[in-house]
């Protein structure tokens, strides 16, 4: 079960009395927040609303939307990381699974016994994560648990940031990740390139993500093959206060431009098939708000995250693109 950190939030209402608030969270925490904001607005007697469009992580959190609104703080819940404030009204709710992983890593102690394993998971199992270690290393595993950098804590990683990973890929055997997020744990095998497993509380049960994630990258590379066939590039720059890389952008641009390409800039808040195939006489596009856009969603031209372009400019400058997601950081 899910356990939002109620207690701060309502400590954060008493101490600085907003006249409203807004609250939100990925959507499958939706239902809880929205329990929650009835809950403020009985407890303190002030508006509290629920943003209910989606929010991938930091660098999407709608504050925009609650400055529209008006609301003082935007409680921005379920993104666990090392900075609890971000501007100055939005603030970070934990919100931790409770869910045993005991039997399911019981099980994996027969997949990995001998061998030495990176741990790592994602915001909601990082509580748990010091107890897995303890019971694997007592049934022979060898544990590394990576450093974090920046946002993240030790062990943790995001769908663009793997920095704990990469820490320990050439001291590990095998990724163990724990939850049930393919999105994370196929980010993990891509920038790592070694064996990575999942460990499933719900269903209790192990699956490994590296076959997943080899398909992923093959969909990649073709989408890069493609794209250096083309005359016109379209570059969009994000709107989502964490994906405005305007200076990527422009690099990509000019980089382009120099190879005899000719360059649209563009800008798309939700960036979709759908919104594309309104653009006319543009072959390509790299987009450098959200590299997981260009992985994980379908559409009918090649669209490139940060990494896939660099490689792409490696390509047209007849350069070896190498292991072009083995990277911290994907943007």
């Amino acid at each position: 079960m899910i356990v939002i950190d109620e207690k701060k939030i309502f400590e954060i209402i008493k101490e600085r009395k907003p006249v409203s608030v807004a609250l939100n969270g990925p959507d499958g925490l939706l239902p809880k927040v929205q329990d929650l904001t009835l809950k403020i607005g009985k407890k303190f007697g002030i508006p509290a609303y629920l943003l209910a469009d989606t929010t991938w992580g930091t660098c999407d959190l709608n504050s925009t939307g609650a400055k529209i609104l008006n609301a003082e703080i935007l409680f921005n819940i379920g993104h666990t990381n090392k900075i609890d404030t971000f501007e100055k009204n939005v603030i970070i709710i934990d919100a931790f699974d409770d869910i045993s992983f005991d039997n399911v890593t019981k099980k994996c102690i027969k997949l990995v016994k001998g061998k030495t394993i990176s741990l790592i998971t994602d915001s909601q199992h990082l509580h748990q994560i010091e107890s897995v270690k303890k019971l694997l290393e007592e049934n022979g595993v060898d544990v590394k648990i990576g450093k974090g950098k920046g946002q993240l804590n030790d062990g943790q990683v995001f769908g663009c940031e793997f920095y704990p990973a990469t820490d320990t890929v050439d001291k590990v055997d095998a990724n163990v990740f724990l939850g049930q997020s393919n999105f994370h744990a196929a980010g993990v095998a891509l920038a790592t390139n070694i064996p990575t497993f999942i460990l499933d509380p719900y269903f209790n049960e192990i699956q490994e993500i590296t076959e997943f994630a080899r398909k992923l990258q093959k969909k990649a590379t073709l989408a890069i093959y493609k794209a250096a066939e083309a005359k016109t590039f379209g570059v969009i720059v994000g709107l989502k206060e964490g994906q405005l890389s305007k200076l990527t952008a422009l690099k990509f641009k000019k980089e382009l431009e120099n190879l005899g390409k000719t360059v649209h800039l563009i800008a798309l808040t939700e960036i979709t098939n759908e919104r594309l195939r309104n653009l006319k006489n543009i072959e390509a596009f790299i987009q450098v708000a959200c590299p997981r856009i260009s992985t994980d969603m379908k559409f009918d031209k090649p669209i490139l995250s940060t990494p896939q372009a660099t490689a792409l400019i490696k390509i047209l400058r007849k350069e070896n693109i190498g292991e072009y997601f083995q990277i911290q950081h994907w943007l």
